[in-house]
């Protein structure tokens, strides 16, 4: 159980959206809404740390009234949807992604270029909507590259060849390539289909938490932290209340303060949500 003391301190609740706030389906449960807002009327600052790309977390943070800076693409950028003022932005240099470019042609990879509004890709990339498991991302298709090369946050290439991926993946690493990292996975929702996630290095929830609480004069213990899954672990690394839900991975409740008893599907978040409310009234 966490000390009513603790809670008492906490000024800043940072929350994932899929699998902890969200249900399998996307939506908020009604109960959180309600919680969040009670909670900001007592002063409790909230923001959002996710996977998805900015654009994808505008209506939820709407929905909650969130007034704070977004974390989004994991770390890469955190900007305020209110005024579109930018943060901190982790973009991947010009000439790497050229070369990812170059090494797509080269291997008859798919590729897409992610900045915070959207998912750019060419005629020769169509599949890409298609393939991607990108949660409300929004899609745009361009005639070519080369206008959007800078501001780029992630690169991503698919393919059913794992071979061909690899070969790409190697070339974009160290002693090859400097300054970004790489990571290679299967899809879960499309059978056969692989793909290599490319960002600058250093850029994680972590990293992006302490770059929040600095904007928003908020000490990193004085806040909470909710997750769910191993693109959280940098978040469960500091020094911030952590808190999971019952369906988190393993990893992420052995650095958990807080197993909620409850799953993201049934609003495990509100047993936390409900303790903060208790210690702040």
């Amino acid at each position: 159980m966490i000390s009513k003391e603790v809670l008492k301190r906490i000024q800043l609740v940072v929350l994932d959206l899929d699998g902890t706030i969200l249900d399998d389906n996307g939506n908020l449960h009604p109960d959180t809404v309600v919680l969040v807002k009670k909670l900001k009327e007592l002063g409790v600052k909230f923001s959002i740390a996710t996977g998805r790309l900015h654009n994808a977390t505008v209506s939820y943070a709407q929905t909650l009234s969130i007034e704070e800076p977004i974390i989004s693409l994991d770390g890469t950028l955190i900007k305020n949807y209110l005024t579109d003022k930018i943060i901190y932005q982790s973009a991947i240099p010009e000439r790497i992604v050229v070369k990812a470019i170059s090494l797509a042609d080269r291997y008859f990879l798919k590729i897409a270029l992610c900045h915070g509004d959207a998912i750019y890709y060419t005629e020769e990339n169509s599949l890409i909507p298609n393939l991607l498991e990108k949660f409300g991302a929004k899609y745009e298709i361009v005639n070519s590259y080369n206008g959007i090369i800078n501001k780029t946050l992630e690169i991503v290439m698919t393919s059913d060849y794992s071979n061909m991926l690899r070969l790409a993946a190697n070339k974009l690493s160290f002693p090859f390539t400097f300054g970004v990292r790489t990571s290679f996975y299967k899809a879960q929702s499309h059978g056969g289909i692989y793909y290599l996630e490319v960002r600058k290095m250093g850029s994680n929830k972590g990293e992006a938490l302490k770059k929040l609480c600095k904007h928003s004069h908020v000490k990193i213990k004085n806040t909470a932290v909710l997750g769910d899954w191993y693109n959280d672990k940098s978040l469960f690394e500091t020094d911030a209340l952590k808190i999971t839900v019952a369906n988190a991975v393993p990893e992420i409740k052995r650095l958990s303060d807080m197993v909620t008893k409850n799953s993201n599907n049934e609003g495990g978040v509100n047993e936390f949500l409900k303790l903060l409310l208790k210690s702040k009234s």
